[in-house]
């Protein structure tokens, strides 16, 4: 995991305010909506995490929600992926196609 990413995971659990470089996260009310250049990725509560493509389904929106995942679902069982061009969501090591907005709870 990159720094980057284990600081963006360390201020979503400390539910606090964070920006460096091309990704923020802001926190309201145990929600952490995280951004990458200004699009929002992902949300982050107690239950669940939403992930979004932000519009760019690039290495580092990549990168960056399976830095969430890890940390906040079954790094085991659960992750986004590229195959072929297209992206997939592995949701307890079931395959689905990836919508901006899948939710992993």
């Amino acid at each position: 995991m990159r720094k980057i990413e284990a600081q963006m995971n360390a201020a979503i659990k400390a539910d606090k305010n964070w920006s460096s470089g091309n990704t923020q996260v802001v926190t309201n009310c145990g929600v952490s909506t995280v951004y990458l250049h200004g699009n929002k990725i992902a949300l982050v509560d107690d239950t669940s995490v939403t992930v979004f493509d932000g519009g760019w389904q690039s290495v580092t929106t990549k990168s960056r929600l399976n830095a969430i995942i890890n940390e906040f679902c079954n790094a085991l069982t659960d992750g986004v992926f590229q195959k072929a061009g297209l992206w997939y969501v592995r949701d307890n090591n079931e395959v689905k196609d990836f919508h901006s907005g899948y939710v992993f709870a």
